[in-house]
């Protein structure tokens, strides 16, 4: 007769919670990034909110939504960027 339950089955259910609130935080930061890199430096958080949308949702996050509008935003601001470089010439672009 156990008293308390073996620090494994304990040490399991606490990794496990904080895992999945570890990739609801990608999925929310990635959608956050990827509209804020609408508007600056989408050079840099295009990409990111690309790699924490991807990481999110390959873990298994409950906001598979937020993921996946984190991902669509981070490939935008990478298109918008091409486009405003092909229309100025340079890597910088204002309004």
């Amino acid at each position: 007769m156990h008293l308390t339950a073996p620090a494994t089955d304990r040490a399991t259910r606490a990794t496990r919670g904080t895992g999945v609130r570890d990739t609801d935080g990608m999925a929310v930061a990635s959608f956050v990034l990827g509209l804020l890199g609408l508007l600056v430096l989408n050079l840099f958080l295009g990409p990111i909110a690309i790699v924490l949308a991807s990481v999110a949702l390959i873990r298994g996050t409950a906001r598979p939504g937020r993921a996946w509008l984190g991902l669509g935003l981070g490939v935008a601001d990478l298109l918008l960027l091409v486009v405003f470089m092909q229309a100025d010439a340079t890597v910088s672009w204002s309004f």
